[in-house]
């Protein structure tokens, strides 16, 4: 083999002194392949871990049952408590209009004017004809007392008295009949002024100055309404109102006066009305089409600021529940199958998947009716990374930000709607 010094053709002492001054290059790569591995370190166990692979930490809450008080928001008209349609009673010209569209009216307020003339001359005519029915049968009376003397002396037959009896008979029904024209004479005389047949608001007058109405078309003039208190209308599920009434007869729920129950009345921008209600009555009968039910509750409207057809949302109290329990919905998940899904800690340590039933909320939590029991610890964070069987190391949840409380039940929320 040719050795570097003969290939190189140089003499041996330079060539070794060419020798002694690589060394130190060859010798670079393998320190710097001997410094990286050097640093580096053993990987550390993932977050949440433990330093040899321990348990994953999670906060938990500790389940307890707690009282609640169950409602259910179902959706309303308002309505006016009195809906008056004022209608002509008469026929005539509308010679005044003596309100103002929109303004509140008092009971026996005198809204129109029709032209009296015509009825107040009938009212007249009425009155004369009683008066001569009343002088008929004042000289009949008379006649027949000069008769009854003559016929007891034989100067006329008794044909002529019962005759002149007949004849004042006549005239008292003349009398009769004359008081009750003079009666519909006066009434149709009222009805030319348009009185209100209830307090409250007055709407747009159907009908102008010099308008002809008529009686026996039932002429429409005004409506007048009253506001205070209002009516509130609202439809519940049939299904939900057997639910309720199989709960409170099984004892699941108490409400000892579900009849005159308070409800609270939402408005359509979401604002609660500042006065309470107070339910009515149920209807007797389902809607066929709708399957629902229709429900009253009545509410105070001193300030008109509820009016006739608003949209609104009624919160209906359906009872208290005495053992509630209540998982903020964080903690909750769907499973493929659309079913409520939970982690607890459970044997040993080591986190369980259980199946929920989770049918209304609670504001910011699900009401739980089975599934999991009071002091099961529910699992509230880390649930992304959890794993059914996986070990756990439990303390007690903080919201984040917040700093961690002692261990303690979950005491709830104190309503609960649907």
């Amino acid at each position: 083999m040719t050795s570097p010094k003969r290939a190189l053709n140089l003499p041996q002492d330079t060539a070794g002194r060419l020798l002694r001054s690589w060394q130190p290059l060859l010798l670079l790569p393998m320190l710097a392949l001997s410094l990286t591995g050097c640093g580096k370190k053993p990987a550390g166990p993932p977050a949440g871990m433990g330093m040899m692979g321990g348990p994953m930490e999670v906060g938990v809450l500790t389940l307890a049952a707690t009282p609640i008080t169950l409602t259910q928001d179902l959706p309303g008209r308002t309505s006016a408590f009195r809906v008056a349609e004022v209608r002509a009673r008469v026929n005539g010209i509308v010679l005044k209009r003596l309100f103002n569209e929109g303004s509140d009216v008092k009971e026996g307020d005198v809204l129109y004017e029709i032209d009296p003339a015509p009825y107040q001359a009938e009212l007249d005519r009425a009155i004369g004809a009683l008066a001569r029915s009343e002088a008929n049968a004042e000289a009949a009376r008379i006649k027949e007392e000069r008769y009854k003397h003559l016929v007891s002396t034989k100067a006329i037959s008794q044909q002529e008295l019962d005759d002149a009896t007949a004849s004042l008979h006549a005239f008292e029904a003349d009398i009769i009949s004359g008081k009750a024209a003079v009666q519909a004479a006066k009434i149709n005389l009222g009805y030319t002024k348009v009185t209100s047949p209830v307090s409250g608001r007055v709407g747009i007058s159907q009908v102008t100055e010099g308008a002809y109405v008529q009686a026996g078309t039932a002429t429409l003039l005004v409506t007048v309404q009253q506001l205070d208190p209002m009516y509130v209308d609202v439809t519940q599920s049939s299904n939900d109102l057997m639910r309720l009434k199989k709960a409170l007869a099984a004892g699941e729920l108490s409400n000892e006066k579900q009849a005159h129950a308070k409800v609270e009345l939402l408005l359509d921008d979401g604002e609660v009305h500042k006065q309470q209600g107070t339910l009515q009555f149920s209807d007797i009968s389902v809607n066929p089409s709708t399957s629902s039910v229709t429900v009253r509750a009545i509410f105070p409207n001193p300030k008109a600021e509820l009016l006739p057809g608003m949209f609104v949302r009624a919160r209906l109290v359906e009872g208290r529940k005495t053992d509630a329990l209540l998982v903020p919905q964080f903690a909750v998940s769907r499973n493929s199958k659309g079913e409520a899904t939970a982690f607890v800690v459970g044997a040993e340590d080591k986190a369980e998947i259980r199946v929920l039933a989770a049918d209304r909320t609670v504001g910011n939590q699900w009401l739980i009716t089975s599934g999991l029991k009071s002091g099961d610890r529910v699992i509230m964070n880390n649930l992304q990374k959890l794993r059914p069987g996986a070990p756990v190391k439990s303390v007690p949840y903080a919201p984040p930000g917040a700093p961690a409380p002692a261990a303690k039940p979950n005491t709830g929320a104190n309503t609960a709607s649907r």
